[in-house]
């Protein structure tokens, strides 16, 4: 009873620590951030200098003293400091300090892990939250948190099947009475997808870009299914040929190429997913159809695509890119239902 009272009153923060974004979530405001999982510091004493969207703008154009970089890698802590040192950038930004109950607790914090995470891995993301000052810590795995944050009903005996593509991985599952029936957790996400489409560029036009840049020509003309007007974009980089600035006009169609073996795999584990349900949650699958959830949901036509090749319906989630973290948000507002889903155990 205590446990429940201290839970609905103590403040509270959820995050989406991702290998691409973070966003986190603020007990009673809703989203209050959504910026790249991005550290920029110096090398040798490892002080922070930036984190988020002004230490992204640092990548590639740092001097030798100093180092911008995701420390996330599939889903995974790499560089533990430096996770650390994003959740402590949140919790110091959103804790609450001033109000009554900041005195005297600090903050509980839920945080989004992938399904295929490690017990270390698990743990890793763990004392990175504790030792950034959170007060406790639960962990949910990402394809249950996406699930809530779209809406679907988690902890109903009827079948749900999301896939959450993100930065650094895609999280397919199967989730029925508030717990996760089927899962795969793959390494082939939206970075992958960038990767693609650098050395797409580099083989045909020996082209040498950044995964910045290609990731601004992913979200500007990528797409995967043709469209009734193609568009192109101007892309400029170094040429391998002289080590010279050179410009090329690449089209969507080259784009959606270069990730197309990236998406056929991820729908070919769909497929084997769905194969592998119990048929009586196939039967739910076929009424409610898949629900796509992460930022590479945002890729126009993906829905199509998923639909034309699964031989089923194919929802987005109205938020895509938040839904893991609504998630977390929906479990640190409502106790009762945290009872009822399956939270991550750290032994």
């Amino acid at each position: 009873m205590w446990q429940h009272l201290f839970a609905r009153v103590s403040p509270g923060i959820a995050i989406d620590l991702g290998t691409a974004n973070t966003l986190v979530y603020q007990k009673g405001k809703g989203l209050v951030f959504r910026e790249p999982s991005v550290v920029a510091r110096q090398k040798k004493s490892k002080q922070v200098l930036a984190v988020g969207s002004k230490a992204k703008k640092m990548i590639g154009k740092t001097p030798e003293a100093i180092e911008a970089f995701y420390p996330l890698h599939n889903g995974v802590i790499a560089d533990f400091d430096a996770a650390q040192a994003i959740l402590a950038h949140y919790l110091d930004k959103v804790a609450a300090k001033n109000s009554f109950w900041g005195r005297f607790f600090r903050e509980t914090v839920i945080i989004g892990t992938p399904s295929g995470s490690t017990e270390v891995e698990r743990r890793a993301v763990f004392d990175a939250a504790i030792e950034a000052g959170a007060g406790n810590c639960f962990l949910i795995e990402e394809p249950m948190a996406a699930a809530i944050g779209a809406g679907l009903p988690v902890d109903s005996p009827s079948g749900s099947l999301v896939c959450d593509i993100g930065g650094g991985t895609t999280e397919i599952a199967v989730i029925s009475l508030g717990g996760i029936v089927l899962n795969r957790s793959l390494k082939l996400a939206g970075h992958k997808m960038d990767e693609a489409i650098i050395n797409f560029l580099r083989l045909k036009y020996s082209l040498l870009i950044g995964p910045s840049t290609a990731e601004e020509i992913k979200i500007e003309v990528g797409n995967a299914l043709p469209e009734k007007k193609e568009s192109e974009v101007i892309v400029r980089g170094r040429g391998l040929e002289k080590g010279l600035p050179i410009t090329v006009k690449v089209s969507a169609s080259e784009i959606r190429e270069a990730i197309a073996p990236i998406l056929n795999q991820i729908i070919g584990t769909v497929n084997e997913m769905i194969e592998e349900a119990p048929p009586e949650l196939v039967n739910d699958f076929l009424e409610k159809g898949i629900t796509l959830c992460g930022g590479g949901a945002n890729l126009p036509g993906i829905d199509r695509l998923f639909s034309q090749e699964t031989k089923m319906p194919v929802f987005i989630a109205e938020d895509p890119q938040a839904a893991a973290a609504l998630g977390c948000g929906k479990l640190l507002e409502d106790v009762d239902l945290r009872d009822r889903v399956k939270i991550v155990g750290i032994n």
